[in-house]
């Protein structure tokens, strides 16, 4: 399914110079089944051999282009330089909607946007501008995919006067196609932020442990100075004898000399350990500061990654109305528990547009989950997606499904793919059981 829709969406893509439209998303009409090989040139090129403008460029094409070549600070530099209210402290999907719309108008907020993409990307465009012929365009692209310098390259291939619609259907489909590594990335960052957060944790202990030893240490050392103390001052009290020493005192000197000489060792042996511990303290700190660190890198990459991909998730839900094969629910009844709230709107989309009911609820944020009974009664199926639901929302969950025969299924994660994967073994049979896979 996701090999046809990105076929569907390139196909989209090709009217790469289409007429302007005043929604930025009213140019890209998914159902329309295009022929490659057939698709004209738009008589909106210009006549003699410049750069494309973002505004002549299809609407279709204006979503990557924000979201790919240019950061959120620069899309809000302009969209603050043009005065539009509330940007100042609007969040990235709402920057991005409208940036997306305003590429899509010749006026002065496309002219920004032409201007703020132009000066950052100059160095891309200074070397695609040397491009004779759209093969060495070709090869420039792939070059700059290898190399993962992709927003420049991006923004310099698809306004290049030499661009065909076959070059552009495919820097279009490649950028797409990342998406999908972007979702893997940010699972695999999960998981190893989950890993060093344990590696942490195991560090944390052990480095308790080595300084209760340590102070442990100090303090037997402490009491055998003080005993070795006791000893000398006993010893020297003693006064030089006139005459040969008694049995009995010779005895108890020579006791303790032994137990001076016990106590010397045993202090040399104390201090050797602790100069061990004080290094090996030395070195888990260290540690501790390295895995530290990774995980502060991680935790920043992942929110990166998430923000990335909800990103494209919001490109791209617009398509999943109508998927190749049409996924039918025949009327069924979804309960969504849990989740990200910037994607409840995308799902109810595609279970309504399946033919579905979609129901949600926030997994106890600010619902109560004493909801929940109420809702499952009324659900066919319910799922949650494995990394964005309390554990005490999934508790109560499975219990109310157990008490209504309501089968459930756990997502792995947080995404408008997930639940579009598990959607097309509801249209062949109805679970019957009291957990479905997905």
């Amino acid at each position: 399914m996701t090999i046809r829709l990105h076929d569907r969406l390139l196909s989209n893509v090709l009217d790469f110079r289409a007429p302007q439209v005043s929604n930025p998303l009213a140019g890209f009409r998914p159902s329309v089944e295009i022929d490659p090989d057939t698709v004209p040139v738009s008589k909106n090129l210009p006549a003699r051999p410049r750069r494309t403008r973002i505004w002549e460029l299809g609407s279709s094409l204006h979503c990557s282009i924000i979201g790919t070549c240019l950061s959120t600070a620069e899309l809000r530099h302009v969209l603050v330089q043009l005065k539009v209210n509330g940007m100042q402290g609007a969040n990235e999907h709402d920057l991005h909607s409208f940036g997306v719309g305003l590429a899509s108008k010749r006026e002065l907020g496309a002219k920004l946007l032409q201007k703020m993409l132009d000066r950052r990307h100059e160095r891309a465009i200074k070397t695609f501008a040397a491009a004779n012929d759209t093969e060495t365009l070709r090869s420039l692209w792939k070059d700059a995919l290898n190399k993962g310098d992709i927003p420049g390259a991006y923004w310099a291939v698809l306004t290049h006067p030499l661009t065909d619609e076959a070059l552009i259907k495919l820097a279009f489909g490649d950028v797409h196609m990342l998406s999908h590594l972007v979702g893997a990335a940010n699972r695999a960052d999960i998981r190893r932020l989950r890993e060093l957060e344990a590696e942490n944790a195991g560090l944390t202990e052990e480095l308790r442990r080595a300084r209760q030893q340590i102070r442990d240490g100090f303090a037997s050392r402490d009491q055998i100075i003080r005993q070795l103390n006791e000893l000398l001052a006993k010893h020297d009290r003693l006064e030089p004898p006139q005459s040969p020493v008694p049995n009995g005192d010779r005895d108890d000197l020579a006791a303790m000399e032994e137990v001076i000489r016990d106590l010397s060792k045993k202090l040399a042996r104390d201090s050797a350990r602790r100069e061990s511990a004080e290094a090996r303290l030395a070195a888990l700190a260290a540690a501790l500061r390295d895995k530290e660190h990774q995980v502060q890198m991680l935790s920043k990459q992942t929110e990166t990654l998430q923000r990335e991909l909800d990103m494209v998730e919001q490109h791209f839900s617009h398509t999943i109305a109508t998927p190749a094969d049409p996924i039918d629910l025949d009327g069924a009844t979804i309960l969504y528990v849990g989740g990200r709230a910037n994607q409840i709107p995308q799902l109810r989309a595609l279970v309504e547009g399946s033919g579905g009911q979609f129901l949600n609820h926030d997994g106890g944020l600010e619902q109560s989950l004493g909801q929940l009974p109420g809702l499952i009664s009324r659900a066919d199926v319910v799922f949650f997606p494995a990394d964005c639901v309390s554990h005490a929302a999934v508790a109560a969950l499975k219990r109310a499904c157990r008490q209504t025969a309501t089968p459930y299924a756990p997502l792995r994660a947080s995404s408008l793919a997930c639940l579009m994967a598990a959607l097309p073994a509801l249209q062949q049979t109805q679970p019957s059981a009291a957990e479905v896979t997905a």
